[in-house]
Protein backbone atom coordinates (compact mmCIF):
# COMPACT_ATOMS: atom_id res chain seq x y z
CA UNK A 1 0.00 0.00 0.00
CA UNK A 2 1.38 3.36 -1.04
CA UNK A 3 2.09 5.95 1.60
CA UNK A 4 -0.47 8.77 1.06
CA UNK A 5 2.18 11.26 2.08
CA UNK A 6 4.43 10.30 -0.83
CA UNK A 7 1.90 9.93 -3.66
CA UNK A 8 2.21 12.01 -6.80
CA UNK A 9 0.21 15.20 -7.04
CA UNK A 10 -3.16 14.74 -8.72
CA UNK A 11 -3.21 17.21 -11.61
CA UNK A 12 -4.79 17.33 -15.06
CA UNK A 13 -2.35 16.70 -17.89
CA UNK A 14 -2.50 17.56 -21.59
CA UNK A 15 -2.75 14.57 -23.95
CA UNK A 16 -4.00 14.19 -27.52
CA UNK A 17 -4.95 10.79 -28.96
CA UNK A 18 -4.52 10.39 -32.74
CA UNK A 19 -7.42 11.47 -34.96
CA UNK A 20 -7.91 9.35 -38.09
CA UNK A 21 -10.74 11.43 -39.56
CA UNK A 22 -12.22 14.84 -38.81
CA UNK A 23 -15.07 16.87 -40.25
CA UNK A 24 -17.25 19.84 -39.36
CA UNK A 25 -20.88 18.93 -40.19
CA UNK A 26 -22.19 22.22 -38.76
CA UNK A 27 -20.53 25.63 -38.56
CA UNK A 28 -22.38 28.36 -36.69
CA UNK A 29 -21.84 32.05 -36.09
CA UNK A 30 -20.00 31.51 -32.79
CA UNK A 31 -19.34 27.77 -32.43
CA UNK A 32 -19.28 24.68 -34.62
CA UNK A 33 -19.85 20.94 -34.33
CA UNK A 34 -16.77 18.75 -34.84
CA UNK A 35 -16.88 15.03 -35.57
CA UNK A 36 -13.60 13.11 -35.04
CA UNK A 37 -12.72 9.44 -35.41
CA UNK A 38 -10.32 8.91 -32.50
CA UNK A 39 -7.81 6.06 -32.29
CA UNK A 40 -8.05 4.44 -28.86
CA UNK A 41 -5.07 3.06 -26.88
CA UNK A 42 -6.33 -0.51 -27.39
CA UNK A 43 -6.17 -0.13 -31.18
CA UNK A 44 -9.90 0.41 -31.72
CA UNK A 45 -11.44 3.64 -32.98
CA UNK A 46 -14.54 5.60 -31.99
CA UNK A 47 -16.36 8.64 -33.26
CA UNK A 48 -16.53 11.60 -30.91
CA UNK A 49 -18.83 14.55 -31.68
CA UNK A 50 -18.29 17.77 -29.77
CA UNK A 51 -18.84 21.51 -29.81
CA UNK A 52 -15.90 23.68 -30.83
CA UNK A 53 -15.99 26.85 -28.72
CA UNK A 54 -13.75 29.96 -28.76
CA UNK A 55 -13.61 30.14 -24.96
CA UNK A 56 -15.11 32.48 -22.40
CA UNK A 57 -14.33 34.64 -19.41
CA UNK A 58 -16.32 35.37 -16.26
CA UNK A 59 -16.00 37.95 -13.49
CA UNK A 60 -16.69 37.43 -9.80
CA UNK A 61 -17.05 41.10 -8.90
CA UNK A 62 -16.76 41.36 -5.11
CA UNK A 63 -17.62 44.55 -3.24
CA UNK A 64 -16.34 45.68 0.16
CA UNK A 65 -19.41 44.20 1.86
CA UNK A 66 -18.66 40.70 0.59
CA UNK A 67 -21.38 40.73 -2.07
CA UNK A 68 -21.21 39.42 -5.62
CA UNK A 69 -22.50 41.39 -8.58
CA UNK A 70 -24.97 39.10 -10.37
CA UNK A 71 -27.16 39.47 -13.43
CA UNK A 72 -30.41 37.71 -14.35
CA UNK A 73 -30.58 36.66 -17.99
CA UNK A 74 -32.82 34.45 -20.14
CA UNK A 75 -31.11 31.32 -21.46
CA UNK A 76 -33.15 29.74 -24.23
CA UNK A 77 -31.59 26.22 -24.37
CA UNK A 78 -32.60 25.53 -20.75
CA UNK A 79 -35.77 27.70 -20.81
CA UNK A 80 -34.76 29.56 -17.65
CA UNK A 81 -33.85 32.97 -16.42
CA UNK A 82 -30.59 32.33 -14.59
CA UNK A 83 -28.66 34.45 -12.12
CA UNK A 84 -25.11 34.70 -13.44
CA UNK A 85 -21.91 36.67 -13.07
CA UNK A 86 -20.76 39.00 -15.89
CA UNK A 87 -19.31 36.81 -18.62
CA UNK A 88 -18.72 36.65 -22.34
CA UNK A 89 -16.99 35.04 -25.28
CA UNK A 90 -13.40 35.43 -26.34
CA UNK A 91 -14.58 36.94 -29.62
CA UNK A 92 -11.17 38.01 -30.91
CA UNK A 93 -8.60 35.24 -31.60
CA UNK A 94 -5.64 35.60 -29.24
CA UNK A 95 -7.38 38.27 -27.16
CA UNK A 96 -5.97 38.81 -23.67
CA UNK A 97 -8.61 37.22 -21.39
CA UNK A 98 -8.19 39.98 -18.79
CA UNK A 99 -9.10 42.60 -21.37
CA UNK A 100 -12.15 40.53 -22.34
CA UNK A 101 -13.21 40.26 -18.69
CA UNK A 102 -12.84 44.00 -18.16
CA UNK A 103 -14.94 44.58 -21.26
CA UNK A 104 -17.70 42.25 -20.06
CA UNK A 105 -17.83 43.86 -16.62
CA UNK A 106 -18.26 47.24 -18.29
CA UNK A 107 -20.70 46.20 -21.00
CA UNK A 108 -22.97 44.01 -18.87
CA UNK A 109 -22.79 45.75 -15.49
CA UNK A 110 -21.34 49.23 -16.23
CA UNK A 111 -18.65 48.73 -13.60
CA UNK A 112 -14.86 48.87 -13.45
CA UNK A 113 -12.44 47.29 -10.99
CA UNK A 114 -9.06 48.31 -9.58
CA UNK A 115 -7.71 44.85 -8.60
CA UNK A 116 -7.84 41.68 -10.70
CA UNK A 117 -6.78 38.08 -10.02
CA UNK A 118 -7.40 34.71 -11.62
CA UNK A 119 -9.91 32.86 -9.47
CA UNK A 120 -10.49 29.55 -11.29
CA UNK A 121 -10.07 27.92 -14.72
CA UNK A 122 -12.42 25.21 -15.94
CA UNK A 123 -13.81 23.24 -18.85
CA UNK A 124 -17.60 23.50 -18.71
CA UNK A 125 -18.57 20.20 -20.35
CA UNK A 126 -15.38 18.34 -21.37
CA UNK A 127 -17.31 15.30 -22.57
CA UNK A 128 -19.18 17.28 -25.23
CA UNK A 129 -17.41 20.63 -25.73
CA UNK A 130 -13.91 22.10 -25.72
CA UNK A 131 -15.15 25.32 -24.07
CA UNK A 132 -12.61 26.68 -21.58
CA UNK A 133 -13.52 29.44 -19.14
CA UNK A 134 -11.27 31.63 -17.02
CA UNK A 135 -13.04 33.24 -14.07
CA UNK A 136 -11.46 36.37 -12.62
CA UNK A 137 -11.91 37.97 -9.22
CA UNK A 138 -12.44 41.73 -9.48
CA UNK A 139 -12.16 44.01 -6.44
CA UNK A 140 -12.10 47.73 -5.87
CA UNK A 141 -15.32 48.18 -7.81
CA UNK A 142 -16.77 51.45 -9.03
CA UNK A 143 -19.57 52.31 -11.42
CA UNK A 144 -18.11 53.40 -14.74
CA UNK A 145 -18.32 57.06 -15.73
CA UNK A 146 -18.20 56.20 -19.45
CA UNK A 147 -21.28 56.15 -21.64
CA UNK A 148 -23.32 52.99 -21.15
CA UNK A 149 -22.93 50.17 -23.64
CA UNK A 150 -26.01 49.56 -25.82
CA UNK A 151 -27.22 46.01 -25.11
CA UNK A 152 -29.37 43.83 -27.35
CA UNK A 153 -31.18 40.48 -27.55
CA UNK A 154 -31.19 38.53 -24.23
CA UNK A 155 -29.22 41.28 -22.50
CA UNK A 156 -32.06 43.78 -22.87
CA UNK A 157 -33.84 44.04 -19.53
CA UNK A 158 -31.17 42.15 -17.58
CA UNK A 159 -31.57 42.61 -13.83
CA UNK A 160 -28.59 43.47 -11.63
CA UNK A 161 -28.37 42.55 -7.96
CA UNK A 162 -25.81 42.29 -5.16
CA UNK A 163 -25.73 38.81 -3.65
CA UNK A 164 -23.95 38.14 -0.32
CA UNK A 165 -21.49 35.27 -0.68
CA UNK A 166 -23.09 33.21 2.10
CA UNK A 167 -26.48 33.51 0.38
CA UNK A 168 -24.91 32.49 -2.93
CA UNK A 169 -23.41 29.38 -1.32
CA UNK A 170 -26.71 28.49 0.33
CA UNK A 171 -28.55 28.92 -2.97
CA UNK A 172 -26.05 26.71 -4.78
CA UNK A 173 -26.33 23.89 -2.24
CA UNK A 174 -30.13 24.20 -2.20
CA UNK A 175 -30.29 23.73 -5.98
CA UNK A 176 -31.61 27.25 -6.55
CA UNK A 177 -28.65 28.65 -8.53
CA UNK A 178 -27.43 26.68 -11.56
CA UNK A 179 -25.16 28.76 -13.76
CA UNK A 180 -21.81 26.89 -13.82
CA UNK A 181 -19.65 30.01 -13.83
CA UNK A 182 -21.48 31.47 -10.85
CA UNK A 183 -21.34 28.13 -9.03
CA UNK A 184 -17.63 27.52 -9.65
CA UNK A 185 -16.72 31.15 -9.00
CA UNK A 186 -18.58 31.37 -5.69
CA UNK A 187 -17.20 28.05 -4.45
CA UNK A 188 -13.66 28.99 -5.48
CA UNK A 189 -13.99 32.34 -3.74
CA UNK A 190 -15.18 30.62 -0.56
CA UNK A 191 -12.24 28.21 -0.71
CA UNK A 192 -9.77 31.06 -1.24
CA UNK A 193 -11.14 32.98 1.74
CA UNK A 194 -10.91 29.86 3.91
CA UNK A 195 -7.38 29.12 2.70
CA UNK A 196 -4.46 31.42 2.01
CA UNK A 197 -6.59 34.49 1.27
CA UNK A 198 -7.40 36.48 -1.84
CA UNK A 199 -3.96 38.04 -2.21
CA UNK A 200 -2.51 34.55 -2.71
CA UNK A 201 -4.55 34.00 -5.87
CA UNK A 202 -2.80 33.83 -9.23
CA UNK A 203 -2.08 37.15 -10.94
CA UNK A 204 -4.46 38.33 -13.64
CA UNK A 205 -1.88 37.59 -16.36
CA UNK A 206 -1.18 34.00 -15.25
CA UNK A 207 -0.59 31.59 -18.15
CA UNK A 208 -3.68 29.85 -19.52
CA UNK A 209 -2.64 26.86 -21.66
CA UNK A 210 -6.25 26.16 -22.69
CA UNK A 211 -6.41 29.52 -24.48
CA UNK A 212 -2.90 30.93 -25.00
CA UNK A 213 -2.71 34.67 -25.62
Amino acid sequence: MNDPGTRARIVDTAEAWPVAESETPFKGRVWSMRSDVVEMPDGSSARRDYLEHPGSVGVVALDEQGRLLVLRQYRHPVRHKLWEIPAGLLDVPGENPLHAAQRELFEEAHHEARTWNVLVDLYTTPGSSDEAIRVFLARGLAESQAERFAVEHEEVGMELAWLPLDEALAGILAGELHNPILVSGALALSAALAGDGLDALRPADAPWPARPY
